[in-house]
């Protein structure tokens, strides 16, 4: 038994599909940018440049309170 193939059928299967590509190209732009942000805190953490902010106020105060 021979199956008819409509245009139709294709036409809506490429363009389905053109839908899914775009959705895990948007999927994949944000997974890309997570990994960035993961890489650049991981960097930070081994360059020891991570500031803690309530050692700087309290730095601070110390410098204020001595002038």
């Amino acid at each position: 038994m021979a199956k008819l193939i409509l245009v139709t059928d294709i036409v809506e299967t490429k363009l389905r599909k053109e839908k899914e590509l775009e959705k895990l190209q948007q999927k994949m732009f944000f997974i890309k940018k997570d990994i960035e942000v993961t890489n650049m805190c991981i960097q930070m953490i081994e360059q020891e440049t991570v500031l803690d902010i309530r050692e700087q106020m309290h730095t601070k105060m110390i410098e204020e309170d001595d002038e």
